[in-house]
């Protein structure tokens, strides 16, 4: 049958046609309706063509036929197909079957095997004739031709439009797209302060996760999008970390335009390619990159700068320093290997756990012997007082610089605040407005907007108390003398209000890194320091041998004890100790028990009394030794029948333990009946003449 012939075979009409309907997107099934109306059309179509049984399958409007989506409706066509059940199949043209040769050409290989007819708008189609089989392999490789083209002219007039930097992208939190101005930042200022107020943390704490935990400390709340995709209304929650990093990772806030950040990856999965969106490209294989495009949050510099914070924070690789996170070791993640280059491990050994730092990864990774390894306590105090003694010509101006670094973080929270109390009263105005709009008779509605409006006032009162909470900045006060800064560094840096993680920060601030070996000949640890800046200096720290442990008494604790004994007594040593903030080697306070213990190890001398070694009494072993009160031995000794010592007045008294049984002292206790005196030879009696 020839392509202009109408007539169709008996046998042909008795099965069923089918009317393919298909539009390639959602967009074009809600707005391209006279497409659509015009396919449903062909239905008139079969029945003036002698069918009498009409099928419409319109299962796949909204999918492309490319071939990488999944067409239920094609699927149930060729199964009909295959069934023998269909007699012709209806189309407006051969695109709207098939974008693709293989699946044209499949479609045609099953209508010539059960002799179906292809009728479109110019005609009817035999597949088994040659001539007809040819001009419908010329519509489907003319339909694969026309989607390619249509595709390339697409992208490329989108490429073009975003090398000038005028396509319209998606745009993150802060930004807008104006039809007039174009793109800006956000107009909102609140919203303007909060993601400025996350650059600024990420500047100070140097971790993302410090940002969050800071922000949600100060009940900082961050912008969602009302309805989750247009920008246009936001609601204000308690921010998240991803809220933190997607900020600090993204280029936009940087004032850069880019495009083509990332491509699609096309996978055969039962016989049918599947593409996959969204897989990132590094930036130098970005399609479009524009500096300086629009107005930025921070510059480029200062986002290079954050990326590179963020991956060492990650992956501490070589080249990379981990941040200060805490813990008990000073130079984790600073302190690397000169044999081997690696960094070393921080373990943690003994009863009471201290840092050691070792070479641990030839043992695990290749099953050698480790570099080496020492303790960290020792290690650490010598940096630490190297870093300060480095620091002390800048004690001064680095206070007044943390002094207005504290005063622009109490301006930061109280300008936030300020704009949060300005969104709750708008917000409590608008309620309001919405109460007296609404007719009062309308009790259901009128209660819920009333509802609303009290919520509204109490968040206006909930900000109002937050801000007022806050001090303000005293900008004409006095300022503080800091002259005599440099020489409290020390007192400082040992405060326990200053936390480890500040110190490693402190650390990180002014060392690149520092390169450790271990001289075995002269039982030395070399460290050579990378200062920032490109200086270096080398340190040599001895070795403890074999059995020395890191846990003895400080040499200023023992140079006060010597001074301090022969003097006082084991308990006034450890007060004044604890009071001088000199713990023990152990690290804990000095009692007593602990001070008359070290004495003996040392050898040293201290109050005679102390000594338990029944020669010397204080006043209160006298009293018990004779069995008599404290009063009377002072009598005693005032009397001078007791002699005592002390090593300056108004100190205890130390009492030889043979002079209580001298005759004088005995004879004074058995006077009974009257008071304890002694007759003095130089007192003058009241009656000479008696």
């Amino acid at each position: 049958m020839s392509t202009h012939d109408p007539l169709l075979p008996a046998a042909v009409l008795q099965r069923k046609a089918v009317v393919y309907v298909r539009q390639s997107t959602p967009q074009q099934v809600q707005s391209n309706l006279e497409s659509q109306r015009r396919q449903y059309e062909l239905v008139e179509v079969a029945r003036r063509c002698g069918f009498t049984n009409v099928e419409i399958i319109d299962d796949d409007l909204g999918r492309s036929a490319s071939g990488t989506v999944d067409r239920p409706g094609f699927d149930r066509l060729v199964a009909a197909l295959c069934a023998g059940q269909v007699g012709a199949v209806l189309c407006f043209d051969a695109s709207r079957l098939a974008r693709n040769g293989r699946d044209w050409h499949h479609l045609l290989e099953l209508y010539g095997l059960v002799e179906a007819r292809v009728i479109d708008l110019d005609g009817v189609y035999d597949p088994c004739r040659p001539n007809d089989r040819l001009l419908l392999g010329m519509k489907g490789s003319i339909s694969e031709f026309e989607l390619g083209i249509i595709r390339s002219r697409m992208y490329e007039a989108v490429r073009s439009k975003a090398k000038r930097g005028e396509l319209r992208i998606s745009i993150p939190i802060g930004y807008t797209w104006d039809r007039h101005i174009g793109l800006g930042l956000d107009p909102d200022r609140r919203l303007q302060e909060v993601i400025k107020l996350v650059f600024q943390k990420f500047r100070e704490l140097g971790s993302a996760r410090q940002v969050l935990l800071w922000m949600a400390s100060q009940n900082i709340h961050f912008p969602y999008p009302s309805n989750g995709r247009t920008l246009t209304s936001f609601e204000w929650r308690p921010i998240r970390y991803r809220n933190v990093i997607s900020i600090l990772k993204n280029p936009f806030y940087a004032g850069v335009y880019a495009y083509g950040k990332s491509e699609k990856r096309t996978a055969i999965v039962d016989g049918r390619a599947r593409k996959s969106y969204g897989h990132h490209k590094p930036m130098a294989a970005w399609e479009v990159f524009i500096k300086d495009h629009h107005e930025g949050y921070i510059n480029w510099a200062e986002y290079e700068r954050n990326q590179a914070l963020l991956a060492g924070n990650a992956y501490g690789k070589v080249g990379d320093t981990k941040s200060g996170r805490g813990g008990r070791a000073l130079l984790a993640g600073l302190i690397c290997c000169a044999r081997c280059g690696r960094r070393l491990n921080v373990v943690y050994t003994g009863r009471y756990p201290r840092p050691v730092y070792r070479c641990d990864r030839p043992n695990l990774q290749l099953g050698q012997r480790r570099c080496f390894g020492f303790g960290g306590k020792r290690i650490d105090e010598i940096i630490a007082a190297e870093m300060l003694r480095a620091v002390a010509p800048m004690a001064i101006q680095a206070a007044e610089e943390a002094e207005r670094m504290l005063r622009d973080e109490d301006k930061d929270r109280r300008r936030i605040a300020e704009l949060e109390l300005q969104q709750a009263q708008y917000d409590a105005s608008l309620a309001e407005r919405r109460y007296a709009a609404c007719d009062p008779d309308n009790r259901l509605i009128a209660a819920q907007l009333e509802k609303a409006w009290e919520a509204a006032l109490q968040r206006v009162e909930t900000c109002r108390q937050r801000l007022d909470g806050m001090r303000e900045p005293d900008a004409g006060g006095a300022r503080l003398d800091l002259s005599g800064l440099a020489d409290d560094l020390s007192a400082a840096w040992k405060a326990p209000r200053t936390t480890m993680r500040t110190r490693q920060r402190l650390v990180r601030a002014l060392i690149t890194e520092i390169i450790a070996d271990v001289d075995e000949a002269a039982g030395e640890i070399v460290l050579v320091i990378h200062w920032k800046g490109g200086q270096h200096s080398e340190l040599r720290v001895r070795k403890p041998r074999t059995g020395e442990h890191g846990c003895s008494t400080p040499e200023q604790a023992l140079a006060v004890m010597r001074s301090m004994a022969g003097r006082w007594s084991d308990r006034d040593i450890a007060a004044s100790l604890n009071r001088m903030g000199m713990p023990t080697g152990q690290g804990r306070t000095w009692t007593a028990r602990r001070v008359g213990s070290l004495r003996q190890v040392h050898g040293i001398h201290g109050y005679r009394s102390a000594d338990k070694n029944g020669e010397w009494l204080t006043l209160r072993d006298a009293a018990a030794k004779l069995g008599v009160s404290h009063h009377q031995i002072r009598r005693l000794i005032q009397g001078g029948l007791l002699v005592t010592e002390q090593v300056m007045p108004e100190a205890p008294h130390q009492i030889r333990a043979a002079d209580l049984a001298s005759d004088e002292v005995v004879a004074a206790l058995k006077r009974k009946g009257r008071p304890c005196r002694v007759d003095s030879k130089k007192q003058i009696s009241m009656f000479p003449g008696t």
